[in-house]
């Protein structure tokens, strides 16, 4: 049985210190503008909420690179961003937190992707989106890879962020997963439709179960050891994790291990950004030397924490110090196998 325990977690979390990640994908700004609603709308049936407070944070790969620096790695981040003026506050936004914006090109063909969440009190009542998912052009493929290609030698993983809003094409994928294999880096992926079987030769393969169900047209068998194998060898992955959302996640290693995490959320606010949380959480365990089932255990704690926050956030090595030592002498981890 493999677990994370606090003597465990500390060692991973004091290395972590020393390594850094690079996280390439689809970047975001997310604006949030919160007050009371406390009537309809004369003009059409809507709540008029009367804004009290706004601020703004990194979503989608952005919002990995601020999970991969909050754990207390290094981070560089790579990405497309508009000439506009939300490019120029992402980037100010990612420097601010200590994020190398070193990755980040500019495209004057499409806007900064732009999520506008209106909140009243606690309850999320609208989202617009200012954003393209139109395929990045070849010329700004060709500078994403060339970029991210120098940067893959200074990482010690890589994450790939995809959200469908087209700058994974399935020709940076490709790209970007032979020059990880080339150097050596572990690659963890969180895939979209678009492109899901282009992962091809990733290190951890991470969807969660509806877009793993909506990819193969099928009832997905997570608790079938077997039938785990036979996917991941179907995804040509080293490592496969599907997260189950209140159901944990189960996980089958290129050892043939099959690891069951139960969900150890006490309460869920808001599961925004609990993808990403996780996927930060694996690709700084794995390069600090936790192994795979180690770093899922890792990732299912941070899940745990980050859906009983409002919106997108991140998750401390505090928070997750206190998180494995409320489970000790718990049977959290259920394993079979030959690992």
């Amino acid at each position: 049985m493999d677990r994370i325990t606090p003597d465990r977690l500390e060692a991973v979390l004091e290395a972590a210190q020393r390594v850094h990640v690079l996280v390439v994908g689809d970047v975001m700004l997310d604006v949030y503008l919160r007050g009371i609603a406390s009537r309809i709308s004369p003009e059409a049936p809507v709540p008029v909420v009367r804004v009290t407070e706004e601020w703004r944070a990194l979503g989608g790969a952005a919002n990995v690179a601020a999970n991969v620096v909050a754990l207390g790695a290094g981070c560089t981040l790579a990405g497309c961003v508009g000439t506009d003026g939300a490019g120029h506050e992402l980037r100010a936004t990612v420097r601010d937190l200590g994020i190398s914006a070193d990755g980040l090109v500019e495209s004057g063909f499409r806007p900064t992707t732009v999520k506008t969440r209106v909140v009243a009190r606690h309850q999320q009542v609208a989202r617009y989106d200012r954003e393209s998912d139109d395929e990045i052009d070849e010329a700004t493929a060709e500078r994403l890879i060339a970029r991210a290609g120098e940067l893959i030698g200074g990482a010690h993983a890589v994450a790939l962020e995809d959200y469908n809003k087209g700058v994974l094409t399935e020709r940076v994928i490709r790209s970007l997963l032979d020059a990880a294999r080339a150097a050596g880096k572990p690659v963890i992926v969180d895939p979209k439709a678009r492109n899901f079987f282009a992962y091809r030769g990733a290190t951890i393969f991470k969807p969660n179960l509806a877009e793993l169900e909506s990819a193969l047209r099928e009832a997905v068998q997570y608790d079938d050891a077997a039938w785990m194998d036979e996917m991941r060898s179907r995804l040509a992955c080293e490592h496969l994790v599907v997260t189950l959302g209140e159901e944990g996640m189960a996980m089958m290693t290129a050892h043939g291990e099959y690891v069951r995490i139960p969900t150890v959320a006490r309460s869920v606010f808001d599961v925004s950004g609990a993808g990403d949380t996780v996927t930060a959480s694996l690709a700084v365990a794995l390069a600090a030397g936790a192994t795979p089932p180690e770093a899922a255990v890792l990732a299912n704690h941070a899940a745990g924490i980050e859906v009983g926050k409002l919106g997108v956030a991140t998750v401390s090595p505090d928070e997750l110090r206190a998180a494995v030592r409320a489970t000790v002498g718990r049977d959290t981890v259920r394993s079979t196998g030959n690992s």
